[in-house]
């Protein structure tokens, strides 16, 4: 059987709550265990002999079921056979209404934690199902989202003053659609900095992983 589809039969039989999932990978050819390491790279797998094990989150905080279904199928793609076993699972934890902070107030909590100098910020959304990705997107639409391809988390720039980035308000404002959609989610801010003046660009380019963001 494909690798994705015992995913797929894997994933169907978990409790609709679950958050994460540590699955193993067992390779028939051990010769190609390597090869499948490397196509599962952004799960970070751990590999001992043809045997690899890695988890997959629906939080936002590691790669997805999507995103693991897409790996999987490349190796289905390669020919590289073997056999797929969950080995745990946890739940999430019920939310609770004294826990539970909307992503406009997680917004207003960190732009009270910013130096008054700052200038630009590189922030991001993250949400709980896949489910949710396309409409958070819409929603984000005017702050410029950038999807991360490996998990359920949108980046995007925020300008105080002048520069490339929307506006803080801007920001709020779409948080609070987001909000009033009823997605639950996360929002911080990755990156920060302070009283810059760029000479002849829109504003300042933070260089991660080797990308312009």
């Amino acid at each position: 059987m494909a690798l994705a589809d015992q995913w797929n039969i894997i994933q169907n039989g978990l409790d609709p709550r679950w958050s994460d999932a540590h699955v193993v990978l067992s390779v028939e050819d051990s010769g190609r265990a390597e090869r499948a390491a490397a196509l599962l790279a952004p799960a970070g797998p751990g590999r001992r002999g043809s045997t690899i094990s890695f988890h997959v989150a629906r939080s936002g905080t590691g790669v997805g079921p999507e995103a693991v279904r897409r790996m999987l199928r490349r190796l289905d793609g390669e020919g590289i056979a073997g056999t797929l076993e969950l080995v745990a699972a946890s739940e999430s934890a019920p939310a609770t209404a004294a826990a539970k902070t909307t992503l406009a107030e997680s917004w207003d909590a960190a732009m009270a934690g910013l130096p008054a100098d700052w200038s630009d910020l590189l922030c991001e959304v993250g949400v709980t199902s896949s489910d949710h990705v396309d409409r958070t997107a819409l929603l984000l639409g005017p702050v410029n989202p950038l999807r991360q391809k490996e998990n359920l988390t949108f980046q995007f720039r925020v300008a105080q003053s002048f520069g490339y980035g929307a506006s803080p308000g801007m920001v709020r404002r779409s948080l609070e659609r987001v909000d009033d959609a009823g997605i639950p989610g996360t929002m911080r801010v990755l990156r920060l900095m302070s009283d810059t003046h760029p000479v002849g660009t829109q504003g300042p380019v933070w260089y991660v992983g080797g990308k312009a963001v």
